[in-house]
């Protein structure tokens, strides 16, 4: 079972705005951080998960990671966006492990994604009992 990734979709303030980056996206798309991951090489096969406005949204399936030569790395992602099950996430810096069993599924086929809450309001609604 391949091991995933979250990660914060920086800049981004809706879903138009992620999708917008995948878009003419170039394959692979890379993605630099100063770390690699201790466990990358169970993550090969896994994907990174988006996390926007408090809640995983969609993923991205990982081929590599490769040194930029400058001290960094580079993920490399497939440059195609899948839509998951929303699922609640709390903000983090940087990315975090996400085990196979705590992934959300893929949508399906013409499935809507419009039926969840937004994170954020979820969290509020769980907070006071409603939920």
């Amino acid at each position: 079972m391949p091991l995933h990734m979250t990660k914060i979709a920086f800049g981004a303030k809706s879903w138009d705005d992620l999708a917008g980056w995948y878009e003419n996206s170039p394959n692979p798309k890379l993605l630099t951080t100063k770390y690699r991951p201790t466990r990358h090489a169970e993550m090969v096969g896994g994907s990174l998960f988006w996390i926007l406005n408090h809640s995983l949204v969609a993923r991205s399936p990982i081929i590599c990671f490769s040194e930029t030569g400058d001290g960094r790395w580079h993920i490399e992602l497939e440059a195609k966006l899948i839509r998951v099950h929303q699922q609640r996430k709390r903000a983090h810096q940087g990315w975090r492990y996400l085990k196979e069993e705590n992934a959300p599924a893929d949508l399906a086929e013409g499935e809507d994604a419009g039926d969840v809450l937004p994170g954020k309001l979820a969290d509020k609604l769980e907070r006071l009992g409603l939920i």
